[in-house]
């Protein structure tokens, strides 16, 4: 296959990828009105696990699930976690656009996050993009305006910027521990580690002792009592767990198939997408304020995988400039 074709077969599978992200976004909105987090987490998992496991038999069996480095791990189970956990939150109060909007700050929380984590160089060109991307994020969260204007809690709107934060240090984990763990494995652990956080939670809160005497949307939707599922949202239930499975097949699947610079950007699809359920299926359209700090956010974004682009092919070419085989043109 060329590489045409592999960048093209990468954008497919991320498209895909980022689709099936907003319509389990759509979905755990539209479920958290009846039913706990942790439930509708523990299903997703559940049924994604096994689609994952299946996976790991395909890339060398279950002997790639043996690790030596647990702790890394469990970390990055714990990061994507908190980042799931607070953006969903988020989305029981908040509308999806807003909250997608907010939390697609996570690349530029990457590039930040690089210099300490991974000992990257991070010129002031892309510094100053980062800059741009929280400015954004800032005229989102309103500073001026009154809690009664906001409609919702400083603190809600906290929540994405929380979860992008964290889903941040989990990608660069996923960095350090990709280069001897599977895709597939990889996605197991996470699944396990969803699995048994959900379970801790139904351990402690399944009955819905906690949520006795709570208002407060977001803390409901964590703390109400597990139930069994009406047959009307069956449907749902299902469509999360297979959706897990396809949404980690895809993503894994595109940054295999060609590198991250031509990948990430078509990651912003899911904002459009996003504004396409809130309004079609609660009628929810984005304020100005959310139109500007998205456009800030998808700009400074875009001009840092572009810088990132660029400088990827100026370190090859005095390599490809070494060798009498390297192609011309």
């Amino acid at each position: 296959m060329t590489a045409q074709n592999r960048a093209a077969l990468g954008v497919a599978f991320i498209l895909a990828g980022m689709l099936g992200i907003s319509i389990n976004d759509m979905l755990i909105k539209q479920l958290s009105g009846g039913y706990p987090l942790h439930q509708m987490v523990f299903t997703r998992s559940a049924i994604g696990i096994v689609f994952s496991l299946m996976l790991v038999q395909l890339e060398g069996g279950l002997s790639i699930l043996y690790t030596r480095r647990p702790g890394l791990h469990l970390l990055r189970g714990g990061m994507v976690v908190v980042s799931n956990m607070a953006f969903f939150l988020a989305l029981a109060v908040m509308p999806l656009a807003d909250a997608t909007a907010i939390f697609f700050v996570a690349p530029l929380f990457i590039t930040l996050l690089s210099i300490p984590m991974l000992g990257e160089k991070v010129g002031p060109m892309r510094l100053g993009a980062v800059l741009v991307g929280f400015a954004g994020v800032i005229i989102m969260q309103r500073p001026w305006a009154s809690a009664d204007a906001l409609g919702t809690s400083r603190l809600v709107l906290l929540l994405p910027v929380l979860a992008a934060l964290t889903y941040a240090m989990m990608q660069l984990l996923t960095r350090k521990l990709g280069a001897d763990t599977k895709a597939s494995a990889l996605a197991v652990y996470l699944q396990g580690m969803f699995i048994v956080v959900s379970l801790g939670f139904w351990a402690v809160a399944g009955d819905g002792r906690f949520a006795e005497g709570l208002e407060n949307p977001s803390l409901l939707f964590l703390l109400r009592a597990w139930s069994w599922p009406e047959p009307q949202d069956w449907p749902y239930f299902i469509g999360l767990g297979l959706n897990s499975a396809v949404i980690g097949y895809c993503l894994s699947a595109a940054y295999r198939a060609a590198d991250a610079a031509t990948i990430a950007p078509f990651e912003y699809v899911g904002l459009p997408l996003a504004v396409f359920w809130g309004w079609l299926i609660w009628a929810d359209l984005p304020d100005l304020e959310i139109w500007i700090g998205m456009a800030l956010i998808v700009g400074a974004g875009l001009f840092v995988f572009i810088r990132e682009q660029r400088k990827a092919r100026r370190a090859a070419g005095p390599e490809r400039a070494a060798r009498p085989d390297a192609p011309q043109g």
